[in-house]
């Protein structure tokens, strides 16, 4: 068993043995859920998805391709390790309808947004299920360069000047089932606004929205900003994004400490070398000349 391994059965064992947290209170009766993806509806095993409010935007899939984003065929061994990783998230989740999970990691360029966004796309290929993405770093936003989107305008103009949040959602044309809520231009506050009421609140509307969507959110690195920890009440579920032979040990010990309370779904570790561990899951982003970017999954 790894050290990543022996730490999070420690973590478990140790939330197990502590009082419950209390949960985020239930969404008020007779609030109206907000719009956010369209019209659903379902046609034979799949949804058909009719964009009537969120703004569709077309996307340059070779850009996408530039980003390691496994949108169309871009990267097509990557996508099924992905998938791989999505059986396990959907495994621990699906069935208990935990639908909102956070992506962070201990330090800043560990590669969660770009996790983030990948397993939202493989989540959104599954027949039965719409993903939303909630950029929710709102220091330093970047699911919408990802996409070659704009994005002057999202989570932030909701929170602090009451923009309606159909008006900021974009559909990345051409990736079927995924909508983006970018995180607006970035502020020094964004601690304070991460637990806000309105936060609270909007976490319990897009949790419950549509029964088929899972809502990811990607934080900020949780040892050098307050924000992933402030939020972690808000959501049922947690992953780790790390590097391996960069990420200290320290650290990781020190995150999982600090999420003892949390549901952690498990780690993902970037650039691990190849080896036989038939239990360990690998994709690879290199092509070329372009730098080795291996990933693992510990649950």
């Amino acid at each position: 068993m790894s050290f990543i391994d022996k730490a999070l059965e420690r973590a478990k064992a140790t939330r197990q043995q502590e009082p419950a947290v209390p949960q985020t209170p239930a969404k008020p009766e007779g609030q109206r859920p907000l719009p956010v993806v369209g019209n659903l509806g379902a046609t034979g095993a799949s949804l058909e998805i009719c964009y009537t409010v969120t703004k569709s935007i077309p996307v340059d899939f070779q850009f996408l391709k530039e980003k390691y984003i496994i949108a169309g065929d871009n990267y097509p061994a990557v996508a099924e390790e992905y998938k791989l990783l999505r059986t396990h998230i959907l495994h621990r989740t699906k069935k208990d309808h935990l639908n909102t999970i956070m992506f962070t990691g201990p330090r800043p360029n560990e590669g969660k947004s770009l996790t983030t966004i990948n397993m939202a796309i493989s989540i959104a290929q599954e027949v039965d299920q719409t993903v939303l993405i909630v950029d929710t770093d709102l220091r330093n936003p970047s699911i919408h360069a990802y996409f070659g989107l704009p994005g002057k305008k999202g989570l932030v103009d909701f929170l602090k000047g009451g923009v309606p949040i159909p008006e900021l959602l974009i559909h990345p044309e051409g990736i079927h089932k995924l909508v983006l809520l970018p995180a607006g231009k970035p502020i020094a506050d964004a601690a304070e606004l991460i637990k806000s009421p309105q936060m609270v609140e909007l976490v319990q509307e897009l949790k419950h929205c549509y029964p088929d969507r899972y809502v990811l959110f990607d934080l900020p690195p949780i040892l050098n900003f307050a924000d992933a920890l402030a939020f972690a009440p808000l959501v049922d579920g947690i992953v780790l994004v790390v590097e391996a032979g960069r990420t200290a040990r320290e650290d990781i010990e020190q995150c999982l400490n600090m999420l003892k309370d949390f549901n952690i779904l498990g780690f993902v570790v970037n650039k691990v070398k190849r080896h036989t561990d038939k239990d360990s899951y690998y994709y690879e982003y290199s092509e070329g000349s372009q730098p080795d970017r291996r990933k693992k999954f510990f649950g």
